[in-house]
């Protein structure tokens, strides 16, 4: 289905960033979405994120596969780059267009299926390597194009639409990236934007691969009763690790303590309650075995845990430092010093014999 252009006029009096440019700058086509689908409200996020830490929409660059989640970079961001790969193979595109030009702020856009099936190699790649990008994975446990079947990401025993439970063990994307490394790890819920926001500008600001699993319900296939990936069984298993706000690193981080006592039943204002659990003692953000004991424990007690899971600061492991790139864009590079000639060839493979 071809996406609608939105009307361009906006109100005057419309809020402007520190680039003069309002809400209505960052958006792009209107959503062929389903109506109340959880990725719209990702999208909502998104342009939040980007208008905040004031963008410019040019120097970023929307990259996706195939998929629900994939038809989001239409939806943001509109004078931006973009570039719709084959299915699952999102990652190692935006690995060869990021080593061509790091001059821009590349954020990847993907779902359950599309990275944990046919992308799941392509996605371990990324994160093995450290890409300098946001990877969202938009989570709701079904193929939601090709009529809900269950993706890699489906709990046992969450029911499908027609009534059949799973039986196969879920792939965690969150114990995935712990596992292989990941410089940036953390998880929200679509409909919880006061905490998604922060998440997805402290992701953008990352110096390195910046993974986060959104959970995105889909109203269509996965919002059942059954279903683990729907609205009501996430408000109520959802455990925030701690209140999420986003502060540049040039400034304080600070974060205030929950009492102790377990978990805390939370209403919020459109009447919703999330239950937080104040992390242990002994917890430490930057510590990865930390991080991968307290998600597994969560998900053995049947609760979700979000926020920013682990955070390695000042890592050296980034993808352009280890290869040393060079810092100038290849398309700025002049030509006399890309194509230096048959004599310059000949004496680079001299090197090599």
């Amino acid at each position: 289905m071809t996406s609608i252009a939105k009307p361009p006029v906006k109100h005057p009096g419309l809020p402007k960033n520190g680039l003069g440019l309002t809400k209505r700058d960052y958006e792009g086509a209107m959503s062929t979405l389903c109506a109340g689908c959880g990725h719209d409200s990702v999208t909502a996020a998104l342009i939040s994120a980007f208008w905040e830490l004031d963008v410019p929409p040019h120097k970023a660059a929307k990259m996706s596969g195939i998929g629900c989640s994939s038809k989001t970079t239409a939806y943001f961001m509109k004078q931006s780059h973009g570039f719709n790969s084959v299915h699952g193979r999102m990652p190692s595109l935006t690995s060869g267009a990021n080593a061509a030009n790091r001059s821009l702020m590349y954020i990847g856009i993907s779902g359950d299926g599309d990275s944990l099936s046919i992308g799941l190699g392509q996605l371990c790649h990324a994160i093995r390597r450290n890409v300098h990008m946001l990877y969202l994975i938009e989570n709701n446990g079904v193929y939601g194009l090709t009529k809900g079947q269950f993706s890699a990401s489906a709990d046992v025993g969450s029911t499908a639409k027609k009534g059949e439970a799973n039986q196969n063990a879920p792939i965690d994307p969150i114990l995935l990236a712990l596992t292989l490394g990941a410089t940036f790890v953390a998880r929200s819920f679509s409909g919880d934007k006061t905490q998604l926001v922060p998440i997805l500008k402290a992701g953008l600001r990352h110096n390195g691969f910046a993974l986060i699993d959104i959970i995105s319900p889909c109203v269509s296939f996965n919002d059942h009763e059954g279903s683990t990936k729907s609205y009501k069984f996430t408000r109520e298993h959802e455990v925030e690790l701690a209140p999420v706000d986003f502060v540049p690193l040039r400034k304080e981080i600070s974060a205030e303590q929950k009492d102790a006592g377990g978990v805390t039943s939370v209403s919020m204002h459109d009447g919703s309650v999330v239950r937080f659990r104040k992390t242990p003692e002994s917890y430490d953000a930057t510590d990865r075995n930390t991080a991968y004991t307290h998600v597994k424990e969560c998900h053995d007690r049947g609760e979700i845990a979000t926020g920013l899971l682990y955070l390695e600061e000042g890592s050296t492991s980034e993808m352009h430092t280890l290869n040393k790139t060079v810092e100038t864009p290849l398309v700025d590079v002049p030509y006399g010093e890309l194509c230096p000639g048959s004599g310059a060839l000949a004496e680079l493979m001299g090197e090599y014999r």
